[in-house]
């Protein structure tokens, strides 16, 4: 007895449907704006932090860009407050990918 017979056995009523569902494989495309984003970089509780702020676009899109961004460098941190927190000091790295991405950045800080 394979697996559809076992299911038949169990759901003896249930109608499996023919219809296919589509998902697409390609990525939402962000908001470019003209403005610069500002890359910084401060010390919080003695732990070194990188701070993304100046998005201009949706907060869902800022929320999508931190998870590459945190996917992309394997580290840790959060949104909060129209801000990108990441754990650890990769403000050229981050503002490099942000760069190729198409968004404009600004160092600030030493």
């Amino acid at each position: 007895m394979d697996l559809q017979d076992q299911l038949k056995n169990l759901f003896p009523d249930h109608e499996p449907s023919n219809e296919v569902e589509e998902f697409s494989a390609e990525p939402k495309s962000l908001w470019i704006q003209k403005e610069p984003m500002i890359c910084k970089f401060e010390k919080r509780k003695g732990k070194p932090t990188t701070i993304i702020a100046g998005y201009d676009g949706e907060e869902e899109d800022f929320k999508i860009l931190a998870k590459e961004i945190k996917n992309k460098f394997a580290v840790g941190g959060s949104y909060k407050d129209g801000e990108i927190i990441i754990q650890g000091n990769y403000r050229d790295k981050i503002m490099q990918f942000l760069q190729e991405k198409g968004f404009k950045t600004k160092r600030v800080g030493g």
